[in-house]
């Protein structure tokens, strides 16, 4: 089972763990990124036994549109039972890194409102420490230099991510180079840094479950053991 097949074989894994829970009035939270749109193709097929979604991202709701899935706007929304996600990386305590396709913002705001969380990933993205991959920061465009400045103190390298614009409006700094050994701290410590929308550091609210592709078929993690 090559990459491709993973994402879809989680994506339909996904689609499955959760329709047993589905009714005509579920909304569900789903993220943005290759593998998120495995998950919305799976859905599809039963889209006539929920209401509808709310989406991370403007391309996420144009593919659940695609799809006949009515999307919903997440303030006309108390709680979602699940949010469906992928992830750039995660650790054995169901820390992420998020935010390569640069959706991060309303990802987290989407998982925060979730009840549960289910991450679909393939096993390319476990590591033991977080950092591995680049973390994105969302910026204000203004505070672009300074939060950069505050960045580099930290003994990583911010990397202004050329020519992309968040669907807020806001810039990407991807801090390379750092090791993120307590994650809810350091989660903790770039949201305090004047000028930072947030990062992509879900540790305070990671994962519940996380389904991981394997050339063997779909390993199911979760929180409790």
């Amino acid at each position: 089972m090559n990459q491709d097949e993973m994402k879809r074989a989680v994506g339909q894994a996904a689609a499955e763990m959760i329709r047993p829970k589905l009714d005509r009035q579920s909304i569900i939270g789903v993220g943005t990124g290759s593998t998120a749109n495995c998950f919305i193709d799976a859905l599809a097929k039963y889209r006539d036994e929920f209401a509808g979604a709310v989406a991370s991202s403007e391309a996420t709701a144009a593919r659940l549109r695609q799809h006949d899935i009515e999307v919903f706007d997440l303030n006309s929304v108390s709680q979602l039972e699940f949010y469906v996600d992928g992830a750039d990386e995660f650790d054995p305590r169901f820390n992420l890194v998020k935010g390569g396709g640069g959706a991060l913002t309303r990802e987290k705001i989407v998982a925060a409102v979730a009840k549960t969380f289910i991450c679909i990933v393939d096993e390319s993205k476990r590591v033991d420490v977080l950092g591995r991959f680049p973390l994105p920061v969302e910026v204000i465009p203004m505070a672009r230099s300074y939060v950069g400045r505050q960045l580099a103190a930290l003994d990583g390298q911010p990397i202004y991510r050329d020519g992309f614009v968040t669907d807020n409006g806001n810039i990407i700094l991807d801090l390379h180079d750092v090791e993120i050994v307590d994650p809810k701290v350091f989660e903790r410590h770039l949201n305090n840094i004047v000028g930072v929308v947030t990062n992509g550091l879900f540790a305070n609210r990671g994962a519940d479950i996380i389904l991981m592709g394997t050339p063997q078929g779909v390993e199911t993690l979760k929180r409790d053991g």
